[in-house]
């Protein structure tokens, strides 16, 4: 299995030889760019470094990678207007290319890039994170069981 990300068609697939699956996925609002601060999704080979929220109920919200003991609320929302929303399960990213994505400023882990659910009001097919790739949350938890963690992932902006 590996995972290719297309931000110009805002496509996540899946694939074992053939695609298996395609999702819609949203990408940072600020475009592409690998720079540690910049707010962009990271370009290049990557693999899944982490499988987090294993068993957390469906919109558990964390910070940090941990779950906050919270779940996503459309009221939630309303009293934490600017929080960058990250739910149901995270697969945290680390870039396989020296200079590129991986280490220094370029450091996609310690950029905490992540895949991650995202509320259902969020729009899908459309930029709008601040560097991660979002899926619809029943998307992700399909994702997440399919995948492990080393199985690679390539985000391209062709």
């Amino acid at each position: 299995m590996r995972i290719e990300v297309g931000i110009p068609s805002q496509t996540l697939d899946l694939h074992d030889n053939d695609v298996v699956r395609r999702y819609r996925i949203s990408s940072a609002k600020n475009g592409v760019g690998q720079e540690n601060g910049s707010f962009c999704t990271p370009l290049g080979r990557h693999i899944i470094r982490a499988k987090i929220g294993t068993d957390q109920p469906v919109n558990t919200v964390f910070v940090k990678r941990r779950p906050t003991g919270e779940i996503y609320t459309p009221e939630l929302a309303a009293n934490f207007p600017r929080r960058d929303w990250i739910l149901t399960r995270i697969l945290w990213l680390s870039g396989c290319e020296p200079g590129f994505n991986r280490l220094g400023k370029v450091d996609t882990m310690r950029r905490y890039i992540y895949i991650h659910g995202t509320p259902d009001s969020v729009e899908m097919g459309k930029p709008g994170s601040i560097g991660c790739i979002r899926m619809r949350n029943q998307d992700l938890l399909e994702l997440f069981d399919l995948v492990e963690a080393g199985t690679a992932v390539d985000i391209r902006n062709t």
